[in-house]
């Protein structure tokens, strides 16, 4: 065995050698930042103790295959998700008397009868049914060891640098170790086990779920679990090989039997009938038989290796250290623990930072569905919120960090997602609104649904205009012109399409007459009270409506201007004149906050977890300091407002304070509410909980921290802009901003000592660093301009490095 483990570490060395060779920056000369003072940091989550429920085991997945895994000693449960399995069908969902009751709901909400409109809204409006049905669990593989009950120096952790769950533990004489990967290079989930005692491994295994389906053994090394869900759902399949060195292997019932083996390795394949939103005709079977057939001839350690090495090229493409921390030698559940009891721990803020950029590489990769709301793990059947994909904040959420933490590859399963939802979101549109264009509501599946669903907070047509942010983001990170014409504004022109016929002139004799507003409209999931007392959720003109057509309209028109494309110069014009009509945001003289609705309501639910009338300031850019100071000032009182009632409960909900905080330039509040997270709202195995579990959180709380490091928002790359003090020296590698460059940062005392900016495509670079510096590039002096106070400026040259380097007093 200690043959093994120095090959498996050489291996690692090696491997660590290529992908650093590879994901290397774009040429950097000499430079480089100084960070041989600084201790590296062991990124492993780890325990001292097995996972007795879900949200204690660990995660791993390659964006198609999750799994849970739990490190019994006796009763090992290794929890399965394949991305595609859901329940339900395709099924026309649209309702064909929407149409014909848009009209009164319109007239009812400007008269006042939000009631009535509501009432009418729940009975013509809604999808048929108004309902979808859930992603559910696989099932579970099992592995039974008979006499292990007692044992000793017992450890399970993850290692986010390899991807791979360990579990190891001593009974008896003999040291026990399980190793538990899913790779995406070769589509499998592979669990190996081996023992230091010759002859040490016996167990048995079998695959299981909880309905609609049976296990078998269809060959002497292969168990099968195949289902469907309910008479005509999906079908699915799991197969599994299972390979020993030495021992035996026989069959019984529904179980495999090792005894007296030296290893076991078990590659695990799975597939569903899926092929589209229509179709259901694949071969689960063929596609599971297909896997293992192309993975047969790989031994474990070519699998690992495989594993490991595209896992790497995308991990290692961002380092972060925050300096030391007198608690990082912890279990992971007693740092949290004690972060609980007001402990600072820099290194749980590294851990939990690099856990996102892990999760969404498990859970969104090329080819694959994006990640829901858990991401790509749930145990459940009927699971929370039936872990959809929700469009009025979460789904998003889930791609904050995508660009900015360099995994700009983990976006693509949330484009052609989109792309997917067109065609369906046309018909809706068209059937429900009579307009043209494409729309989705509040929540989808992977049926194409997109009409309103819930109930009349579901009458929110706005989630295909929201989603359109991530396409434009995209282009502006990358600066790819071909992805913007080809893929990003078809869908932004087609969202754009159905808002311009969705607005509504307001009538005379109400304030802002003959001004465009939408209607219906409401605040996501928030409601008002009326000057009678009665509550409501429709209204006119809710003011994240107006933020998010301002948002999509003015991208719009600035894509049309970079393609260059004469053709859309009467669309053009069509977006500026809408945008010159839409209702002006307003400040309500009342509070000094951001009206969240068209009239100035009082609320029943002050700190409701929704912050939506911030859209604007985040994840948007219409409102900043400098732009609009007294719209930012009424934004940071509504935060204050909304905190002060008990707001940002829920964990997506207080990692979007952390974001808020962070373009507010203040630090400390930041640190507050991320220290918060952490102790509220984040389970033992560092899962964000809402609670239940949601993914969200933990994708919004990562995309926080790097928003306390580095903005490129509002037209400049702004270094350290919310640097909490409890943070005063460290680096960071990697990151991403606007305009197509990377940067690496390193700071002491709370100011930045020097930077490196890599350009990806010979922008004109703007920095923001608020002390005197020094460009040069292979040691060459740059000439800088400074374009606007504390603001520096300076022509880059594609594939070329810039260090930046703070002035001697």
């Amino acid at each position: 065995m200690k043959t093994k483990i120095f090959i498996s570490l050489v291996l690692l060395l090696l491997i660590s050698l290529i992908v650093a060779n590879s994901c290397s920056k774009l040429e950097q000369g000499n430079d480089s930042l100084n960070t041989e003072s600084y201790t590296k940091i062991p990124l492993k989550l780890w325990y001292k103790q097995p996972a007795n429920e879900w949200v204690k085991a660990l995660p791993v997945g390659n964006g198609r295959l999750g799994a849970m895994v739990f490190g019994s000693v006796d009763n090992e449960r290794i929890q399965l998700n394949e991305d595609s399995l859901w329940d339900g069908k395709p099924t026309e969902r649209n309702n064909p008397e929407a149409l014909d009751a848009l009209p009164e709901v319109r007239r009812l909400i400007f008269e006042g009868k939000n009631d009535e409109a509501s009432k009418l809204a729940g009975e013509k409006m809604m999808g048929i049914p108004p309902r979808i049905k859930s992603y559910q669990s696989l099932g579970d593989l099992r592995l039974i060891f008979q006499g292990q009950k007692q044992y000793t120096n017992y450890r399970r952790e993850l290692d986010l640098d390899t991807g791979i769950v360990t579990v190891s533990y001593e009974a008896g004489n003999s040291l026990y170790t399980r190793e538990v990967f899913s790779s995406a290079p070769d589509q499998v989930i592979v669990i190996h086990l081996i023992c230091d005692t010759p002859g040490g491994i016996s167990c048995s295994i079998t695959i299981d779920r909880e309905e609609n389906a049976q296990t078998q053994v269809i060959a002497p090394n292969k168990l099968m679990l195949n289902g469907q869900c309910g008479d005509d759902g999906m079908k699915f399949e799991a197969h599994t090989d299972v390979r020993i060195k030495n021992g035996n292997l026989t069959a019984l019932g529904k179980n495999l039997n090792v005894s007296g083996a030296d290893e076991v390795t078990i590659i695990l394949a799975a597939a569903t009938s899926y092929r589209n939103q229509k179709d259901l005709s694949g071969d689960p079977s063929a596609k599971c038989r297909e896997c293992l057939v192309k993975v047969g001839k790989k031994s474990y350690e070519n699998l690992k290796q495989n594993h490991i090495y595209d896992h790497l090229r995308l991990f290692r493409r961002v380092e972060l250290n925050l300096g030391e921390s007198a608690v990082s030698d912890l279990p992971t559940d007693e740092r949290l623990a004690a972060v609980s009891e007001g402990a600072d721990d820099p290194l749980l803020v590294v851990l939990y930072f690099q856990y996102g950029r892990y999760l969404l590489m498990g859970s969104s990769r090329p080819g694959c569905f994006p990640a829901n709301l858990q991401g790509i793990w749930n145990e459940h059947m009927k699971a929370p919120w039936n872990s959809d994909f929700h469009t009025n904040i979460n789904l998003q959420m889930n791609y904050w960090p995508a660009e900015v933490t360099n995994l700009s590859e983990c976006h693509k399963p949330l484009f052609d997602y989109m792309q997917s939802l067109v065609e369906p979101g046309n018909r809706t549109a068209k059937i429900h609104y009579g307009a043209d264009g494409w729309v989705v509501h509040h929540l989808s599946d992977v049926w194409g649904f997109t009409t309103p669903a819930d109930g009349v907070w579901g009458v929110w047509p706005m989630g295909a205009a929201w989603l359109c942010q991530h396409p434009w983001e995209h282009y502006l990170f990358t600066g790819n012109t071909e992805f913007l014409t080809n893929t990003a504004y078809p869908m932004m022109k087609g969202a754009a399409e159905f808002l311009l016929d969705y607005l509504i002139k307001v009538p005379e004799g109400h304030p802002f007459a003959g001004k465009l507003v939408t209607n219906p409209s409401h605040s996501p999931e928030n409601s008002f009270l009326k000057k009678d007392g009665t509550k409501s959720m429709f209204t006119y003109g809710a003011t994240m409506d107006l933020l998010i057509i301002h948002d999509l309209f003015t991208n719009c028109i600035e894509a049309i201007d970079i393609m260059g494309d004469t053709s859309e110069s009467a669309f053009r014009n069509e977006l500026k004149t809408a945008l010159e009509r839409l209702v002006p945001l307003q400040i309500s003289p009342r509070t000094g906050c951001l009206q969240e609705w068209i009239e100035d309501y009082n609320e029943p639910e002050p700190g409701h977890r929704h912050m939506s009338h911030f859209y604007g300031f985040h994840p948007g850019d219409e409102i900043t300091f400098e732009e609009n100071p007294e719209l930012a000032k009424a934004i940071h009182n509504s935060l204050e407002r909304r905190l002060s009632n008990g707001g940002g409960g829920t964990g997506w909900s207080r990692a979007w304070v952390i974001n808020f905080y962070a373009r507010f330039l203040e630090g400390d509040e930041a640190y507050k509410h991320l220290k918060y997270l952490f102790s509220k709202c984040t389970l033992p195995n560092l899962f964000d909980t809402h609670p239940p579990f949601q993914i969200d959180g933990n994708f919004g709380g990562t995309a926080g921290i790097a928003e306390m490091l580095l903005q490129s928002h509002a037209g400049y790359i702004h270094l350290l802009p919310a640097l909490p003090a409890a943070w005063p020296k460290g680096y960071i590698k990697g990151l991403r901003a606007r305009g197509g460059f990377e940067v690496d940062m390193q700071w002491e005392n709370g100011v930045p000592v020097k930077a490196i900016v890599h350009s990806q495509n010979g922008n004109l670079c703007r920095i923001r660093c608020g002390v005197p510096v020094t460009v040069t590039s292979n040691g060459k002096k740059i000439k800088t301009d400074s374009g606007q106070p504390n603001i520096l400026e300076f022509e880059t040259k594609p594939g070329k490095s810039y260090s930046l380097t703070v002035q001697a007093d």
